[in-house]
């Protein structure tokens, strides 16, 4: 009994010293070596597509990470054998674009596979995705919700959209409000099929009400007051990328490592893991890298929110 009583005193003592302690520590890490980091998300939009070629950097710089320049990017569609040239941007460091030559050229249909081929710094790094299907967006429909213990009276917007029959699509919602992208780590939206994960079994469904849902920001005033997510006069645009299933897993480990709220909770959570990547060296023992290549097909559909009286 006192071997319990003594055990449970010594974790109090720790959960306390967490609690009061609020001494700065500045910990020294090991100097890592830089590794190529590639965001290669592009899709078959008409217009620029932009590959960013990158060098990671310390764990405490807080600096926006070097481009890598004179590297060689291409994109290879290896059903069609088209090759897209990616050249290297003037105006920034590390943007690698490849410009259609006609407005209505777009890289590839859904079906078709495709291989990117980066040589940079003298080391070749290879990668391979194929472009799934996206569904159309039937309609963006705004409702009024009263007020509640956690937001004032709210206009939220939801999208509709029916998965195609055949399980296994996955996709990235993304939304633009007023021109702005929702990107926060907590507004990455994705989806398999028409719901969260491959275990839900959401085939060939309207999509699950909390991803519909999910293209509502979280916002608050100077004192930190929830606000509606919309108003009238607001424009809303959604789109619906189709991802690869290792896409979808990637995503949602970026989803794990960065939505975080620290604090005491943190004491308790999953640790961190390294984030998935499909960036391959063809040296297997050269450098690593870190990053994600995927090619996808884009349905899209907005609308301003117009207040009906």
């Amino acid at each position: 009994m006192k071997k319990i009583f003594y055990t449970s005193l010594s974790i109090i003592a720790v959960i306390f010293s967490f609690v009061a302690c609020e001494t700065e520590i500045h910990p020294t890490l090991e100097e890592a070596e830089s590794l190529i980091a590639v965001d290669g998300f592009i899709n078959n939009k008409p217009g620029t597509q932009v590959i960013k070629v990158m060098l990671t950097q310390a764990y405490f710089d807080n600096s926006l990470p070097p481009g890598v320049t004179g590297a060689s990017v291409q994109v290879e569609n290896t059903t069609s054998g088209e090759v897209y040239a990616f050249t290297e941007s003037a105006a920034k460091n590390g943007d690698y674009v490849w410009t259609p030559a006609a407005s209505t050229d777009r890289i590839g249909v859904p079906g078709d596979q495709f291989r990117l081929r980066i040589v940079a710094q003298g080391e070749t790094f290879e990668a391979v995705s194929k472009m799934g299907r996206a569904p159309v967006i039937d309609s963006l429909t705004f409702t009024f919700q009263e007020e509640n213990a956690f937001q004032p009276d709210s206009y939220l917007a939801e999208f509709w959209a029916k998965d195609p029959d055949g399980a296994g699509d996955t996709y990235w919602i993304r939304t633009t409000k007023n021109g702005v992208l929702l990107n926060k780590p907590g507004e990455i939206n994705i989806a398999y099929d028409a719901g969260f994960s491959k275990a839900a079994n959401f085939d060939g469904m309207q999509f699950f009400p909390p991803i519909r849902y999910a293209i509502n920001p979280s916002e608050e005033d100077a004192d930190e007051k929830a606000l509606s997510p919309y108003v009238p006069g607001d424009s809303v645009y959604v789109e619906i990328n189709s991802i690869t299933e290792s896409t979808f897993d990637y995503l949602t480990l970026v989803i794990a490592a960065t939505d975080r709220q620290g604090g005491f909770a943190e004491l308790f959570a999953s640790p961190l893991a390294n984030v998935s990547t499909n960036i391959t060296n063809v040296n297997e023992n050269g450098r690593k890298a870190v990053g994600f290549f995927n090619v996808a097909a884009v349905t899209g559909a907005g609308k301003k929110f117009v207040l009906n009286k």
